[in-house]
């Protein structure tokens, strides 16, 4: 055979392609190889899922409000709330005023009295509570109501400013402003004081009246005067009534048998309260 055809059967049998086997030890390395990647990638999904969850459970946990974090916002709320309340109120109350519109049956000293009974006082027992008994309370009268002002003695004790209103009944001083002559219960003709007087206004305005509208217009004056009275009498009655550190404990009752009461005497307007009724002239100017 020729050598050229030798040397081409040569190349074609290097050129066809052969089966290589591989051996059955080195086949398994690479199946327990590849089963082991497997494995481990399928725990590394595992693992990513369980840290997610981990992740989700901490979030949880940092936006859950315990019952503490609760506590804490309401003492901090309480405690900003007294505070502003002390300043607001310049130290009278912690709890902005509240005390003083509580109903009787949430305030001690009110409880108390009812659970005791109200008490009857003449004027002449009356005038017993007016401080200077260490042993008795300090009792004051508005309107035949009396209150215990007990809770204030530098007050309303002797020596105190307002030691002139207690042991009596002293209406007519709280409406009129005169703390002197006015420390009685007797309010004849207090009403006055908002009644105008009839100086000589020459205004047009007077002028065109007839005496008939005149007199309708006193009569109207007079029943609003007696209007204002009841209500600041009714005012003075209820600061005391449902004050915080005072309480009404009963009523004055006429003396007994036996014993005279204090003889009336006409009253006139006191002074000051005089002094500042309105004149005619100056309410038509402001008309």
């Amino acid at each position: 055979m020729p050598p050229n055809l030798r040397n081409r059967r040569a190349q074609a049998d290097d050129s066809t392609p052969r089966v290589v086997e591989v051996d059955t030890d080195e086949e398994v390395e690479i199946t327990r190889t590849a089963e082991q990647q497997r494995e481990r990638n399928r725990l590394e999904r595992d693992n990513n899922k369980t840290r997610t969850v981990k992740i989700d459970d901490d979030d949880d946990e940092d936006f859950r409000i315990s019952l503490l974090d609760v506590l804490r916002v309401i003492v901090t709320f309480v405690v900003l709330s007294v505070g502003l309340s002390y300043y607001v109120t310049s130290g009278e109350s912690y709890i902005w005023g509240f005390e003083r519109q509580r109903p009787w049956w949430m305030r001690y000293n009110d409880i108390k009295q009812f659970l005791q009974g109200p008490i009857n006082l003449t004027p002449s027992q009356l005038a017993l509570y007016d401080g200077t008994d260490p042993s008795l309370p300090i009792y004051l009268a508005l309107n035949g109501t009396i209150i215990d002002v007990s809770a204030n003695p530098g007050i309303y004790g002797p020596g105190g400013g307002y030691h002139f209103f207690v042991g009596r009944d002293a209406t007519r001083a709280f409406v009129t402003g005169c703390f002197q002559e006015d420390l009685t219960g007797d309010m004849t003709g207090v009403e006055e004081m908002y009644i105008p007087i009839e100086d000589a206004d020459d205004s047009h305005r007077e002028r065109t009246l007839t005496a008939a509208e005149k007199k309708a217009r006193h009569e109207r004056e007079v029943q609003e005067a007696r209007e204002k009275v009841v209500a600041q009498v009714n005012h003075w009655v209820k600061f005391y009534s449902g004050h915080e550190k005072y309480f009404a404990v009963g009523k004055v009752v006429p003396e007994k048998d036996g014993q005279e009461e204090s003889p009336k005497v006409e009253r006139k307007l006191c002074e000051g309260a005089q002094q500042n009724r309105p004149k005619r002239s100056e309410l038509n100017m402001q008309l």
